[in-house]
């Protein structure tokens, strides 16, 4: 797992038939201090997460195809919560 702010929103006109329905943002992982590390990630999102919050990421790929309901698809990343912080 790794921690990320949402930075914005992903549309598309086409996309793979596994991704119907999903949300996708764009998602920038950080570090242990909370600084960016890397580049920013497409990720699926069931939560409702919008821009400016910290969340949870899994890369677990059994996850993510057990989400979208099927072994053929391009997604590797998904939200799994978000960090309150308060």
């Amino acid at each position: 797992m790794l921690t990320g702010q949402v930075i914005g929103r992903a549309t598309a006109t086409a996309k793979h038939p596994s991704l119907a329905g999903w949300r996708l943002l764009l998602v920038q992982t950080l570090d242990i201090k909370g600084n960016a590390d890397g580049f920013p990630e497409l990720v699926i999102d069931r939560l409702g997460c919008g821009k400016g919050d910290i969340v949870l990421l899994t890369s677990d790929g059994a996850a993510v195809r057990d989400m979208v309901g099927t072994n053929n698809t391009p997604i590797r990343w998904a939200t799994m919560g978000v960090i309150d912080r308060e």
